[in-house]
């Protein structure tokens, strides 16, 4: 019976896995510290292999070098014997949510993600460091060799997950803000669907930087725009080169920008239009009535008299368009009066209406609205300059998503996550997010520590619960009954699963087992650390078998053994001691796809001979692996 990983993907063993295919003379064998063979590339045969012309040594060639830029590689690649733990006392709606907080090193967190939401996430956006010579960064380990890093990492590092101070005194100043960078966005990378983007927020201290960063991690070619963010709204006069900055960046890579009318597959005739082919498209509004009232105004059909009433935000357009647009049969309008009124946007329109999106984002939301955001939660300032929840709706809406997986690793007092409650909330979106943010200390002097917040990650945890039930709050003065079908497809998921980095749920023995002497096999019999508990290690398994963190998990007693049954069958999961052949009779009849036990969990060592031989004759499709 085959084990499972129980630690992050290599990804240099996935490249080298690649290049081997493609070009197997470039593979050697080494030998490693440990006197391992393992396998090498010749990277002089393979750089004859790429090239049409003979190649006699480097040559001078375009690109973006800085001191510790090979150890971020390494960083990037390294494997590390670390998991989720589940902490459902921090969570809302647990057993039902599809939203996920991960409390750790954003570096640990994105390689924990790798199997679980490779090629899967629709759009990035992150607000990270500025390096304006008062930020902290992250100062990673890097790994020396997979072996010494991996029995590193199973245990508590005091040094880990430690944020350093970049002052601009730094002599590696840009250098260590790009060695903290290039891993993340690697790994990032890795997550995004073929037709994702990322966004990322920047000023002017590392925007020469970052576009030549992305480039090299994106590809030059995937650029699609350097927004321009109007971040103030009065003009600083405190400049001490007399030019008051004013804006900032939002860095943008992806295969394209598509407004949700340019995706194709959307657009059906299905009422035979003699216009051709549309889509459903949002009219929603962007701003608040105190600063568009000219959008502010209840939309009533004029064939029945349903009056729809006026959303949060507004309408997208003035009531003289509007018109227009009913005259023009143009407007969807649904049977029940508390459903959101939509228009039809046709296919052929496209290259005469649609132009595409401006480089100038987010003109009606400044830094003060972000503070004003957060004042209105907490009733304090416990968050300095968090971005606006506006500007974030407007950057989903320009990213495409109605129903993908955003992420944001940098997630501070989670205005992302908000504003995808939020939007979801106003046009019936099905968004999902994954926040990830370490546990920062709040400083002792600040109104965040003052109220009670210890760390930053607690301030965002509790901006979510907050923001969750105004939105639920607002809709149900609107709406009711909204309340009380809370399956409605039109309710907003205002729950999370809060996840913890931890070191690995295994002890150190399950990742060196060659190191283990016979005078030490006693010591080591139980290979699980002791206070894990169940659920945690159905987490590191889903992280082993790239299962997605919010399937649905039901637990059931079976022959007095505990079993974890995780969307409905997808994977059957029992970590009980003494399981016997009755037992796996039982699991093999609901023939799921996966199985899992502990390794020394078996009543006898013929039990767990049989095991799989009883899969295979019961249920032949199964994959069965221990832990």
């Amino acid at each position: 019976m085959d084990k499972l990983k129980m630690q992050s993907p290599n990804l240099v063993d996935a490249n080298i896995s690649r290049i081997a295919a493609m070009f197997p003379n470039c593979i050697i064998e080494n030998r490693d510290e440990s006197d391992k063979i393992r396998q090498a590339v010749d990277f002089d045969q393979l750089r004859q292999e790429l090239s049409a012309v003979l190649v006699e040594g480097p040559r001078e060639r375009y690109t973006l070098s800085w001191p510790g830029k090979n150890e971020a590689i390494l960083t990037a690649n390294a494997p590390i014997a670390k998991t989720l733990r589940p902490c459902e006392e921090e969570s809302v709606d647990f057993d039902n949510t599809n939203n996920i907080y991960i409390e750790g090193d954003n570096l640990d967190a994105l390689k924990l993600l790798q199997e679980t939401y490779l090629n899967k996430v629709k759009m990035i956006y992150i607000d990270p460091p500025y390096n304006t010579g008062n930020d902290f960064i992250y100062e990673d380990d890097f790994a020396e060799d997979t072996e010494a890093f991996l029995q590193r990492s199973n245990q508590r590092d005091e040094e880990g997950n430690r944020l350093v101070a970049n002052t601009d005194a730094n002599g590696r100043f840009h250098s260590d803000w790009l060695t903290m960078m290039y891993p993340r966005l690697k790994l990032a990378r890795n997550l995004l669907r073929e037709d994702g983007v990322i966004f990322i927020s920047i000023d002017d201290n590392e925007v020469h930087n970052l576009r030549k960063l992305c480039d090299e991690v994106f590809g030059e070619d995937r650029f699609i725009a350097a927004f321009i963010w109007k971040s103030r709204l009065n003009k600083d006069n405190r400049s001490t080169n007399g030019a008051s900055k004013d804006h900032e960046y939002i860095i943008c890579y992806g295969k394209q920008i598509r407004g949700s009318e340019r995706d194709q597959a959307q657009y059906k005739n299905p009422d035979d239009d003699y216009r051709g082919q549309w889509a459903s498209a949002n009219m929603v509004g962007l701003a608040t009535a105190d600063r568009r009232p000219n959008l502010h105004y209840d939309l009533i059909n004029p064939a029945t008299g349903t009056n729809y009433g006026c959303p949060k935000m507004g309408w997208r357009y003035e009531p003289k368009t509007m018109n227009r647009l009913m005259a023009e049969d143009r407007i969807l309008w649904p049977e029940d009066p508390n459903g959101r009124p939509r228009r039809k946007a046709f296919m052929d329109e496209l290259e005469s209406v649609y132009t595409g999106f401006s480089s100038i984002v987010g003109d009606k939301w400044f830094t003060k609205d972000g503070t004003a955001d957060i004042d209105s939660l907490f009733g304090s300032r416990v968050m300095d300059f968090p971005k606006p929840t506006g500007l974030i709706v407007e950057v989903l809406e320009q990213g495409d998503l109605n129903n993908g997986i955003i992420i944001d690793f940098f997630s501070g007092s989670a205005t992302t996550a908000h504003a995808v409650m939020q939007l979801n909330a106003e046009d019936g979106g099905n968004r999902k997010f994954i926040m990830v943010q370490l546990p920062e200390p709040c400083d002792e002097k600040s109104e965040a520590f003052k109220a009670g917040y210890k760390t930053i990650a607690e301030i965002g945890k509790e901006r979510i619960r907050r923001a969750g039930k105004k939105i639920m709050d607002e809709l149900e003065a609107k709406q009711p009954t909204l309340l009380d079908t809370p399956s409605a497809a039109n309710t907003p998921d205002i729950g999370f699963r809060v996840f913890k980095v931890d070191t690995s749920n295994m002890m150190d023995v399950y990742y060196t087992p060659y190191e283990l002497t016979q005078g030490k096999l006693d010591l080591h019999k139980d290979h699980i650390k002791p206070d894990r508990r169940p659920e945690d290690l159905l987490f590191q398994v889903f992280l082993d078998w790239g299962l997605d963190l919010t399937l649905p998990i039901a637990k059931e007693t079976i022959y007095g053994k505990t079993v974890f049954f995780v969307d409905t069958n997808a994977l059957l999961a029992c970590f009980d001691s003494g399981i016997t052949e009755e037992l796996v009779k039982m699991l093999a009849k609901h023939k799921p796809l996966r199985v899992v036990f502990r390794d020394d969990a078996f009543g006898s060592d013929s039990v767990k001979i049989n095991v799989e031989q009883i899969f295979k004759l019961l249920s032949p499709g199964t994959e069965v692996k221990s832990i």
